[in-house]
């Protein structure tokens, strides 16, 4: 498909909800696809929200290692525990920061054929779909670091 440009902070796009997607078209599909693409193209991305590609949909892709995670309108059911770790994004480079997190999650969303899927996540994935899924409200993961620091 297509890699874009990663949108990088000061863009308001990723400060701004990101809208819904109401049906499946073959533009949500190939949205995934450049998300995809997008991500394993990025040099570390462990995932990707619409918005850091300049679309404004709801819309996530992630990849922890496990084979890709797709998510369309994913919405956090439950929450439980907490985990501090450090966090990086592809739309802040070179800046680390711990971020407090959800230790483990249920999340609901559309998968690419516009079916209901539920994710029970630990650990990482926890970690991640809360990270892309605040992209889609427009929260970046300095809002929500205690502190942060450049890496180069």
């Amino acid at each position: 498909m297509a890699v874009y440009q990663i949108v990088e902070v000061g863009a308001d796009i990723l400060r701004e909800k990101a809208k819904e997607i109401k049906e499946m078209t073959p533009n949500v599909t190939k949205l995934l696809d450049n998300l995809l693409d997008t991500l394993y193209a990025s040099e570390n991305g462990i995932g990707l929200a619409a918005p850091q590609i300049g679309v404004s949909k709801r819309a996530i892709v992630i990849d922890i290692g496990e084979g890709p995670v797709e998510l369309i309108n994913p919405v956090i059911l439950e929450s439980r525990g907490e985990q501090v770790d450090s966090e990086g994004c592809l739309s802040i480079p070179d800046t680390i920061g711990d971020v407090t997190r959800a230790a483990e999650l249920k999340v609901r969303g559309l998968d690419r054929q516009g079916q209901p899927l539920e994710i029970e996540a630990k650990d990482l994935l926890a970690r991640v779909l809360q990270h892309e899924i605040d992209h889609l409200e427009g929260v970046l993961f300095i809002d929500r670091a205690k502190k942060t620091q450049r890496v180069r």
